[in-house]
């Protein structure tokens, strides 16, 4: 009871150590920023101050401009994302089951998935049109190489001694795959989600920006570098920055924390 008393303590006190060296670091990044403004080291027009930043920031909140861009993007995200993990885990299955396909198969997926995602922009335009499923073909190209070798890699790499071993106690089939193979390379799956993830998310802002459909937050990048509005370019660049911490942490790495737990990879 104790035990278990003193690690809660433990953890809070850590968490508050985090945010407070998390408030610490902003409040020193604003101080040298604003410092920088005063100064007039560039171009206010080049860089604004904080507060110039915060209004245009106010302002895309007050006409719903954020909000509109914000789900549509994040829709976008979700739609490619779920696109790239079914092809990619059928695929990586695919690979495990054929041994010479999946040889050949993960030599490509390797190169594709180093490919500039950007560099899909024209091939999606050529191919598709400027339109949200142009923006959905570049967001698959570029993770679902990621989900295909991390399902491939992690089901390819499971001890030998798991399988046995369930074959000795009758495991077969469908029920080999749901409890040992799938159990077995979930650690390397997630990495692979949270890479996917990534890659994805880069590569929606990019298409966002190249190929105009008038909504998104890429959409408002590059209208902020059209009207060379810097303020409205680093609000837009904050958001963006904002949500890919909050996917991190709130999403990817409590699960991982709890896969690795749940694996006995973990101590905490």
């Amino acid at each position: 009871m104790e035990r278990t008393k003193s690690k809660t303590i433990e953890k809070r006190n850590n968490r508050l150590k985090d945010i407070l060296s998390v408030i610490v670091f902003i409040g020193g990044f604003l101080l040298i920023w604003q410092l920088i403004f005063t100064l007039e080291l560039w171009p206010r027009v080049s860089l604004p101050s904080p507060l110039m930043v915060v209004e245009s920031l106010i302002d895309l909140i007050s006409d719903n401009t954020l909000l509109v861009s914000t789900g549509v993007t994040l829709w976008r995200l979700f739609v490619g994302l779920v696109i790239s993990i079914v092809i990619g885990a059928g695929i990586g299955l695919i690979m495990v089951k054929f041994k010479q396909f999946g040889k050949t198969m993960s030599s490509f997926a390797v190169g594709l998935q180093s490919f500039p995602s950007i560099a899909w922009v024209p091939f999606a335009i050529l191919l598709v049109g400027l339109n949200d499923f142009g923006i959905l073909f570049v967001v698959v190209m570029s993770s679902v190489f990621s989900v295909m070798t991390s399902t491939y890699g992690g089901i390819r790499n499971i001890p030998p001694i798991y399988m046995r071993a369930a074959k000795n106690m009758g495991a077969r089939g469908l029920t080999m795959f749901r409890y040992v193979l799938i159990p077995a390379a979930t650690p390397s799956l997630i990495i692979g989600l949270r890479q996917a993830w990534s890659f994805a998310w880069h590569a929606l802002i990019g298409a966002e920006m190249l190929i105009t459909t008038l909504v998104g937050l890429g959409y408002i990048l590059s209208v902020g570098r059209e009207f060379s509005n810097m303020s409205l370019i680093i609000a837009t660049m904050i958001v963006i920055f904002s949500i890919g911490l909050v996917f991190d942490r709130l999403v990817f790495s409590k699960l991982e924390e709890k896969i690795r737990y749940k694996w006995g990879l973990d101590s905490q």
